[in-house]
Formats: C-alpha cells, sequence, structure tokens
C-alpha cells in the first residue's frame, strides 16, 4: 500500500451506514484498516460494527456518542428527501429533513470533535449533495438543509484546523442506487435522461463516492480542508 493510506488504529463512524453509499464507504474504511461503526435504523451490509441510532432524537445521538469510544473519523452520510414542489411540501417533512441532514450532524460534531482535538488528529467529512449547489427541483427542503453542511464544514474547518483536524463536504451527482432506481420506476426513461446530461455519460456508483470520502479520510490528504468537491461524471465542474 502506498505510504499515508492506512487508517490502522483510527476509529471511524458512519452514519446511514446500511444504505447503498454508506456501505461502500465503510467497505473501504475497512479495507484501509480502520475500525467502522455504521450508525443507522438498520443492520449495515457491510461487516462494520453495527450501531443502531435514531438521528432523529438528540437523546438517542448523545447516547451513541458517550459510547462510541475515541472517534478519529466522522463521515455524515445519512440524509433523507421527501420529494414534492415546494409549494406543495409539508413543513412537517421540513422538520424532518432539518432534524437528519443538517441537526444531527451538528449535534455529533459538538460532541465528538473535543475527543478529536485532545488527541491531536480527525477527519470531518460531510456528504451533501450537487442539488444543494445547483438547486433540484421537487427537493426544496432537502437542497436546504443539505447546503448547510457547506457553511458548517468550512467553520470548522477553521476553527479545528490547529488541532490536525480537517473538514470537507462530498457532494455526489446522480448516483445508481437502489433508491434510484425505486424512484425510476415511476418515471420512465429517467435513468438514460440523467445519463445523457452526464459528460462521462453514466451514472456514478457508491464506490466512486466512496473512493473519495475514503482518501479524504487518510494521511494523504492532511493538506485539504474546507473544500467541496463533487463526483459527478463532470455534471459540475469548478
Amino acid at each position: 500500500m502506498m505510504p499515508g493510506l492506512a487508517l490502522t488504529g483510527r476509529l471511524a463512524v458512519v452514519t446511514g451506514g446500511a444504505g447503498a453509499i454508506g456501505s461502500a464507504i465503510c467497505a473501504d474504511l475497512l479495507s484501509l484498516g480502520a475500525q467502522v461503526i455504521a450508525a443507522d435504523l438498520k443492520e449495515p451490509l457491510s461487516p462494520a460494527v453495527s450501531a443502531l441510532v435514531d438521528l432523529r432524537d438528540p437523546d438517542d445521538i448523545a447516547a451513541f456518542c458517550t459510547n462510541a469510544g475515541p472517534v478519529d473519523i466522522l463521515i455524515h452520510n445519512a440524509g433523507v428527501s421527501i420529494l414534492d414542489s415546494f409549494v406543495q411540501s409539508d413543513p412537517a417533512d421540513w422538520d424532518l429533513m432539518w432534524a437528519v441532514n443538517l441537526r444531527a450532524p451538528m449535534l455529533l460534531t459538538k460532541l465528538l470533535l473535543p475527543g478529536m482535538s485532545a488527541r491531536g488528529w480527525g477527519r470531518l467529512i460531510f456528504i451533501s449533495s450537487d442539488g444543494a449547489k445547483a438547486g433540484s427541483g421537487g427537493e426544496g427542503a432537502y437542497a436546504a438543509t443539505k447546503a448547510g453542511l457547506f457553511g458548517l464544514a468550512r467553520t470548522l474547518a477553521r476553527e479545528a484546523a490547529r488541532d490536525g483536524i480537517t473538514s470537507n463536504v462530498v457532494c455526489p451527482g446522480p448516483t445508481d442506487t437502489p433508491m434510484l432506481r425505486h424512484v425510476a420506476t415511476d418515471n420512465p426513461g429517467l435513468i438514460d435522461k440523467l445519463t445523457k446530461g452526464i459528460p462521462l455519460r453514466r451514472l456514478g456508483t457508491p464506490e466512486d463516492v466512496a473512493g473519495l470520502v475514503a482518501y479524504l479520510c487518510t494521511d494523504r490528504a492532511a493538506y485539504i480542508t474546507g473544500q467541496t468537491l463533487s463526483v459527478s461524471g463532470g455534471i459540475t465542474m469548478q
């Protein structure tokens, strides 16, 4: 293995670790030698340690953080999206998306960051969305809550840098997951339409996203912080 890529001895938490992208992230971190906790309401598909956590519940989050151990890597991958036009959307759904997509990362980071600072090393990675950068029809509240991660991650990058901690955002574009395939069953031609709009002419895979996330966790990425990086096949360029 190339020097600086091993994560042996590091403890990672991946929220939403039972989903397609979360499972791929867990698998890559495990392959680099990290211990991995998949925090989710479902059992993970990977060999990661399972921790059933309700990210809607601040008390559940606090209990998890108390018992998790010395977390070195915190990956905020969990997300909830409820499709509807903004005018027709339900404020109760806004509350759910705010709780899972933005408040939970804030609470988890607040509770786990002090330990990273004390040990002088840490990685914070926030999984947002290209839809949060460019807008996405039918996902107003989702885009708003995921966009909030940009400001949070950059602020943390400034505040925690002196303690050896980096903070970055990864934005997947259209990614071939069971969730997308489910949506496509009610929208014939959706996959083809999405693919035609991608310069690389294919959907992303969970492994495409996981590869970047895993790299950002390593010492090879120690000088990358405060950045928002897209994994979108070229849909968004900067």
